[in-house]
């Protein structure tokens, strides 16, 4: 049984309707968005261990990483190679990563603050606010999107395709000690301050 949500008065469940990218960047007949969640949902399966390490050539092993990664993850596997993307971004316009400077192609992809910037850039920003049973709120809120909580536990992940009985979508991501898909909208202890659509449709 889903968790029924703070404020959850117990009615009906909420039936919001499901839109999906009009993309398909790797030409596998799935739409992008819902690529992005099967990429995202395959790290909680793996039962991936939170690990935030720097490492050489910048990616962490298979069955490491840290809430970052689920977002390069989940876009390669919709043909989006974000690491190339963003050091590209980073090395044309450094004056827009004050946390990339100087640039290091091994970990600026994993910080949360450069994807922030990068995803401004280049994707659609949406709202940040979330209200249970409120279907015209969760309308905005698709599977695929990217949420970002700032401090004091700055931390991203993608919203799920699964909702809760009053529609508040669940989040894929990696807070430790593994990969989880849970009611983080609610419940991570940091506040929404960012909400992306990307690639943007």
């Amino acid at each position: 049984m889903p968790n029924l949500g703070e404020g959850w008065s117990g009615g009906l469940r909420v039936e919001v309707p499901e839109y999906h990218s009009p993309h398909d960047l790797n030409g596998n007949g799935v739409p992008t968005s819902l690529d992005i969640v099967a990429g995202a949902r395959g790290e909680v399966e793996k039962r991936t261990r939170y690990n935030a390490a720097y490492f050489a050539g910048g990616y962490p092993p298979d069955g490491q990483g840290a809430c970052t990664d689920i977002i390069w993850i989940a876009l390669q596997h919709a043909g989006y190679d974000l690491k190339a993307a963003l050091d590209a971004d980073i090395a044309a316009f450094p004056e827009d990563y004050p946390q990339a400077f100087p640039p290091d192609p091994n970990i600026d992809f994993r910080r949360v603050s450069n994807q922030v910037v990068f995803f401004k850039k280049y994707g659609v920003s949406l709202t940040t606010e979330v209200r249970p049973g409120d279907v015209e709120n969760l309308l905005k809120w698709q599977a695929g999107d990217i949420v970002v909580f700032g401090p004091p536990y700055e931390h991203i992940g993608i919203i799920s395709d699964r909702r809760q009985a009053d529609g508040v979508p669940l989040v894929i991501h990696n807070g430790g000690p593994v990969a989880s898909e849970s009611d983080a909208l609610r419940r991570w202890p940091s506040p929404v301050t960012h909400h992306f659509r990307f690639p943007p449709w």
